[in-house]
């Protein structure tokens, strides 16, 4: 071959005939290369950490060694290195126990012709051995950094989202004072504006924190009991319809026993209710209704509103994170991001179907983790 390596050959022979008639073979062939020959084990053990050669051509049977001890050697000195045995006669049986303890391919004297590709082949398939070595030592490299700095990234923003959090309240602890005292009809306007801000960084914060917990802690599967983590859920999403303006059913067809993550399930279900009740048409009665229906595989939770619905353009983005598709939008555009995620935690999938004008329902289904 015009463009090949020259390739350094260790030969482990003690007949001067057979190394004239396998160079001949090699030569014949185009085959470049340089060789060292040896014929005890002293000399074989020195070669090959001084010669540290591409490929080795061994003889079986030689006085006081042979090409099973070799290849011993071979695997502890350059593992890497193809080891190909070259005998007159040798069993089948020892043939395939060579090739067992790691030889790449035997040749037999008689048929010499097989061996300048039997040499390319193993250099070549030692070679992708390497590449391939190599691109996972690198993939593995690369994910333990990433893994890192994932780790590094949510540890700064739940600290960063806790720490903001102490100050914020007391801010709006200072601001009812504030309100309380003055009651300058124009200032009292002003302190309701600004209290409503801050409860839009409080939201958001929150939501922060919820993303941050649910990427870094491990699922903690147990017996779900679903009104109660409904209600709990609710519960958290009174001051969003404080004049309980929204109607709200829930039906539950859960006799069928169900485990999971009950504090996750919470996650989705208040970021989904709290749409729900944010973008309710304000023309017409609200209604939310909450469906779960659980089997021995599944649970299917579907929570359909008479709100404001979704526009076709707005669809493909409502769980991309930070997108807030329309200027009505209160939050910081993470709640549905936020609900894929914990629903991808539990192995489950979300779908949404929305008409505008009409209403939205999203349809969860996760797997029964008993």
């Amino acid at each position: 071959m015009q463009d090949e390596k020259q390739l350094k050959i260790l030969m482990l022979e003690d007949s001067k005939d057979d190394v004239f008639l396998i160079e001949r073979v090699l030569r014949k062939d185009n085959l470049s290369f340089v060789k060292e020959c040896v014929d005890t084990r002293d000399e074989f053990n020195e070669a090959i950490r001084r010669f540290q050669p591409d490929v080795v051509l061994s003889d079986h049977g030689l006085p006081g060694f042979n090409s099973r001890e070799a290849l011993k050697i071979c695997l502890k000195e350059r593992s890497s290195t193809p080891f190909i045995l070259v005998t007159g006669t040798v069993s089948e049986d020892y043939a395939i126990a060579c090739l067992r303890d790691g030889a790449d391919d035997y040749i037999l004297k008689s048929n010499l012709s097989r061996l300048p590709a039997a040499i390319r082949g193993a250099v070549k398939k030692r070679k992708l051995e390497k590449l391939k070595r190599e691109a996972r030592h690198a993939l593995r490299k690369q994910n333990e950094e990433l893994l890192k700095a994932n780790r590094e990234l949510d540890s700064f923003v739940y600290s960063v989202s806790h720490n903001l959090r102490g100050p914020l309240a007391s801010l709006m602890g200072l601001l009812h004072i504030a309100k309380d005292e003055d009651k300058d009809q124009r200032l009292v306007q002003v302190h309701d504006m600004m209290s409503c801000s801050m409860n839009k960084l409080e939201d958001t914060l929150k939501e922060i924190l919820e993303y941050s917990r649910n990427a870094r802690g491990e699922l903690q599967p147990g017996k779900v009991d679903w009104l109660r983590t409904i209600e709990a859920s609710l519960s958290k999403l009174e001051y969003l319809d404080k004049g309980g303006k929204v109607e709200k059913h829930i039906r539950l067809q859960t006799d069928v026993p169900f485990t999971s993550d009950a504090g996750r399930l919470g996650i989705i279900f208040i970021n989904l209710l709290s749409n729900a009740i944010l973008y309710r048409d304000k023309n017409r009665d609200a209604v939310v209704n909450i469906d779960v229906l659980t089997s021995e595989k599944t649970a299917t939770i579907t929570i359909k509103d008479n709100g404001i619905g979704i526009k076709d353009d707005i669809k493909p983005h409502v769980f991309n994170m930070f997108y807030r598709g329309t200027e009505l939008s209160q939050g910081a555009g993470l709640g549905l991001y936020i609900a894929k995620e914990t629903v991808s935690k539990l192995r489950g999938t979300i779908e949404i179907e929305s008409t505008h004008g009409v209403g939205t329902s999203v349809t969860v289904t996760v797997p029964n983790m008993n």
